[in-house]
């Protein structure tokens, strides 16, 4: 009997207890949140000026991030559709500036003795201002796209997050082969300055 009285208690006290607290849906997706490692910048110069990209170049060696960019004909395109040639990523704030008009030239003249070799010269101006430059200019061997509307800038990591040209794109040049690897990636230290031409050139020897 005594027995059974004490088994009997037990079992109350624990009923009593009470159960163990679920931790709730958005607590568990702070904690996520928490350990996760925030996304690096890059820093540049504008005139001596430092201003911060919203993250890093793609890896050499890597596939190409999963970018997409406007075209002449307000049609996207990203790495899939560029399968199959050499590409050749120039990077820059705008056309209307001097530096960029500049490497859009040069690029124009490389181009044409790189076989299966495409340029893209891809800013945040407007595709028709692209075109518009490049068809006063007679430049007819690169290629213009825009980042406007597109996740270009944030997947290459090339937007700017700081300093007076906040939100239109860094100077930078990127390779990539017939695959989609990246082959050579150059985030120019100075925006005013040009990219190293010879080094992307190099890449694809």
């Amino acid at each position: 009997m005594a027995a059974k009285k004490a088994k009997k208690s037990a079992k109350k006290v624990a009923a009593r207890k009470p159960a163990p607290k679920k931790k709730s849906a958005k607590k568990a997706k702070k904690a996520v949140k928490k350990s996760s490692p925030a996304k690096k910048s890059s820093t540049v110069t504008l005139g001596g000026n430092p201003v911060k990209t919203n993250g890093q170049l793609p890896k050499v060696g890597a596939k190409a991030p999963a970018f997409s960019m406007t075209t002449g004909t307000l049609s996207e395109i990203g790495p899939k559709d560029l399968r199959g040639k050499r590409v050749i990523l120039n990077i820059f704030p705008s056309i209307d500036t001097p530096t960029c008009a500049t490497s859009t030239r040069k690029f124009n003249e490389f181009v044409s003795t790189l076989p299966n070799t495409e340029v893209w010269c891809v800013s945040a101006d407007l595709p028709f201002a692209q075109g518009r430059f490049c068809g006063a200019e007679g430049l007819s061997n690169v290629k213009t796209a825009s980042s406007f509307r597109t996740n270009f800038g944030t997947a290459m990591g090339v937007t700017l997050t700081s300093g007076v040209l906040k939100g239109i794109l860094a100077r930078a040049v990127v390779v990539l082969d017939e695959n989609g690897v990246v082959t050579h990636t150059e985030l120019v230290p100075e925006i005013a300055n040009e990219p190293n031409y010879e080094a992307a050139l190099k890449a694809l020897r």
